[in-house]
């Protein structure tokens, strides 16, 4: 099974946070190929620093974060690059205009399908326009 990230699942994975304990039984019950895009990177990079930024976590904790981070995602992860074509299928799905897609989140669809993937995400707005766009969507 390969499983496509968003930037959700792996906050869940590598903080404490509300999902920890669902990403962790998911990706031990599951052993999937997990791919990581870049877009996800730079979305986990931004929450980290929104946490420094509204004192919830301290730069150090953020530092050994983005190292754990680092480890992780050299080792466990199949890195992708977002692509002009994701891009562009991202605008075909949010013009379809009954889906309530935010851009982000229709690049991470727009990624999975092209790499053949499921998706996991602790987003249901998103999991739920995925499903109405086709893509199948990981019950985490």
């Amino acid at each position: 099974m390969i499983i496509y990230l968003d930037a959700s699942v792996v906050v869940a994975l590598l903080t404490h946070d509300a999902f920890t304990a669902r990403a962790e039984k998911f990706l031990v019950g599951h052993q999937p190929i997990a791919i990581l895009s870049d877009l996800a990177s730079a979305e986990f990079a931004g929450v980290i620093a929104r946490r420094v930024r509204t004192k919830t976590l301290s730069e150090v904790d953020a530092r050994a974060t983005f190292s754990a981070f680092d480890a992780w995602s050299a080792d466990a992860v199949r890195r992708v690059e977002c692509s002009s074509a994701d891009i562009a299928m991202a605008s075909v799905f949010i013009r379809r205009l009954d889906l309530p897609l935010r851009t982000p989140d229709a690049i991470h669809i727009a990624i999975a399908q092209r790499t053949g993937a499921i998706l996991a995400t602790f987003d249901t707005r998103m999991a739920d326009s995925a499903a109405a766009l086709g893509l199948a969507v990981a019950p985490a």
